[in-house]
């Protein structure tokens, strides 16, 4: 066997045995050299002893072989230092800020068709009918999707509250005014405030560049009370009391929401979701409802398929892009009179789904298409001031790529081409509107 092979305490006792060995035999020989032994025994003795030398000196390697090895396993095995985080920001009170935003510049280049020629993002359920003042052939660009953000953490009797405040300035008509998105507060399973509404999640929209997304999809924040029951790690319900901000209705009772959340395996996520909501117009009185489900799957590490249906009635106030939830008889110059009365509900049906693809750490890109249809009811029909503003059919197709070379900068490049078809033609004839253009966006986040 090869001593290599052998531990190290196992090679030094070995040694040392040898050469106790040796040193006894050579002392013997020694003696019996000077009493009997002629000259060419006495060299035997010297080469003797040098052997038993050279096993001291191998005795001495193997002891400095061994303490190195000591130094080397202790090195490994000494803990990395442990990176200590900066401190956080403190109130006067005691609550833990973190700060954060973005600054994004989002460009786009409108093709043909387009609406408001101020704003760069969806606009399809108002898209010019073709022939029909269409703004076409024109750039427009924003930084009006800028975030300013802070979460904070403070402790009351043993529990922790939680909140966020975040604003843009996507805020009024000329999207140069300082809106509220997120401001609430979180304690125990019960939240306060405005976030993203309970029935019309953005979770299961596929990726896209447009602020106020596609087709199929809702981007929508209400004011709530909210409380989630977790009756499994996998498995947990949320209701809410909602104020949906219905402006073509005058409101009397917030609207309550429901959405059962399930988590079957670490790749599969699904949510199913509805909601009821009076629409009171003077003393007419009508229910609206809805329901949706939305899910998540990872097919492959890396490759996410998402999808997100809904169908409600007489509600325009949370999923984007429907028509007015009711058709509204007797206005006398757009305002509601004591004799006005809902003539009759919109009803639609919506769907999206798209595929996300992670090439690589840096780069991912998204395909996806949206697709929305309205009840072609006579009554809500006929109650319309203007047909060609109310929509039969939606829907919008996109393609996009985003690019991070570094964690605080992304870059995006994103196509959408899409059409909507009204319930009543143009004076030229058209029924149809189209949005075709391309997109581009470059965030920087701190």
């Amino acid at each position: 066997m090869n001593t290599t092979q052998l531990n190290q305490p196992t090679v030094k006792r070995n040694l040392m045995m040898s050469m106790i060995a040796l040193s006894m035999g050579g002392m013997s020989l020694s003696t019996q050299a000077q009493t009997q032994l002629p000259s060419k025994q006495s060299q035997e003795v010297e080469q003797l002893r040098q052997e038993v030398q050279a096993l001291r000196e191998l005795i001495e390697q193997q002891k400095v072989q061994t303490a190195q090895t000591a130094t080397a396993i202790a090195a490994i095995q000494r803990p990395a230092p442990v990176a200590i985080a900066a401190p956080v920001a403190k109130t006067a009170k005691g609550a833990e800020l973190n700060f954060y935003g973005n600054v994004r510049l989002d460009a786009s280049y409108q093709s043909e068709g387009g609406g408001n020629v101020n704003m760069p993002y969806n606009q399809i359920n108002s898209v010019p009918l073709k022939g029909n003042a269409e703004n076409s052939d024109r750039l427009k660009s924003t930084l009006a999707a800028t975030r300013l953000g802070v979460d904070f953490k403070s402790q009351v009797a043993d529990q922790d509250v939680k909140g966020k405040i975040e604003v843009d300035f996507l805020g009024g008509a000329s999207l140069d005014n300082l809106r509220i998105r997120h401001a609430y507060l979180t304690y125990a399973d019960w939240l306060i405030g405005q976030t993203w509404s309970n029935f019309a999640v953005p979770d299961y929209m596929p990726e896209t560049i447009d602020a106020l997304a596609y087709v199929g999809g809702a981007v929508k924040r209400t004011a709530q009370v909210r409380h989630t029951t977790k009756f499994t790690p996998q498995t947990n319900l949320v209701m809410a009391l909602e104020d949906p901000k219905d402006a073509s209705i005058m409101q009397r009772l917030p609207a309550l929401t429901a959405r059962l959340n399930h988590q079957f395996a670490n790749n599969f996520n699904v949510s199913a979701r509805a909601m009821g909501h009076e629409k009171r117009v003077n003393n007419d009185e009508e229910m609206a409802w809805g329901v949706g489900l939305g899910a998540k799957y990872e097919m492959v590490p890396g490759t996410t398929l998402k999808a997100d249906y809904y169908h409600v009635k007489g509600d325009s106030s949370f999923v984007s892009f429907a028509n007015s939830g009711v058709a509204v008889t007797n206005l006398n110059n757009g305002a509601i009179t004591v004799n006005s009365r809902i003539a009759a509900q919109n009803e639609f049906d919506s769907i999206t789904v798209g595929l996300t693809q992670q090439f690589n750490e840096k780069l991912r890109g998204t395909v996806g298409y949206g697709y929305m249809t309205f009840d072609e009811d006579p009554a809500y029909i006929n109650a319309l001031a203007d047909k060609t503003k109310a929509n039969k059919d939606l829907w919008q197709a996109w393609a996009n790529v985003f690019y991070s070379p570094t964690k605080p900068l992304s870059f995006g490049l994103e196509y959408v081409y899409g059409e909507r078809e009204a319930f009543a033609a143009a004076p030229n004839g058209s029924k149809t509107g189209e949005d075709n253009r391309v997109n581009a966006v470059a965030i920087y986040n701190f």
